[in-house]
């Protein structure tokens, strides 16, 4: 099972963060201090697999991948789909895709993972999902320009009553 999926740039500042565990706020950023710990202490031209029994407990390892100024941690397979997807979603990602598209991430991110368990491996599906997520919540927070001049109308109406 994968315990928590983080994306943090080489500073250690954590831009996304997802744990599958029930872990209270200060003890998440306790490991997301240590993750950063190890990874920043790490050549680049070692394993992409470290041992993290000392972090998250007994027979758990990091699986990172380093991809310009962020560390993605997650199944390395799966680290290459969430990369893929996000790159469609947002036309060659960055870190500041990642700070202002929360909510978008998290949807990307759910569709991939959930509970820690695998759902999807393929960003082409994962995609067709957040599209059609996208669509169904701007169709309900869309307003027509016909309901707008109605709107407008009757309360001009109402002003002059």
């Amino acid at each position: 099972m994968i315990r928590a999926v983080m994306v943090m740039n080489t500073q250690g500042k954590p831009r996304l963060a997802k744990f599958y565990d029930s872990v209270p706020v200060d003890k998440q950023q306790e490991l997301i201090r240590s993750v950063f710990g190890v990874l920043c202490s790490r050549a680049e031209n070692v394993s992409n697999f470290v041992e993290a029994d000392s972090i998250f407990g007994p027979d758990s390892r990091l699986v990172y991948k380093h991809y310009a100024t962020l560390y993605f941690l997650a199944m390395l397979d799966l680290i290459q789909v969430l990369v893929e997807t996000l790159d469609k979603c947002f036309k060659n990602v960055c870190e500041l895709d990642l700070v202002f598209n929360y909510s978008k991430i998290h949807t990307i991110l759910d569709e991939i993972f959930f509970g820690g368990q695998v759902l999807e491996t393929s960003s082409t599906e994962v995609m067709k999902a957040v599209e059609e997520i996208s669509k169904l919540e701007s169709a309900s927070n869309s307003i027509t320009l016909s309901q707008v001049c109605f709107w407008l109308a009757g309360s001009i109406a109402c002003v002059f009553r």
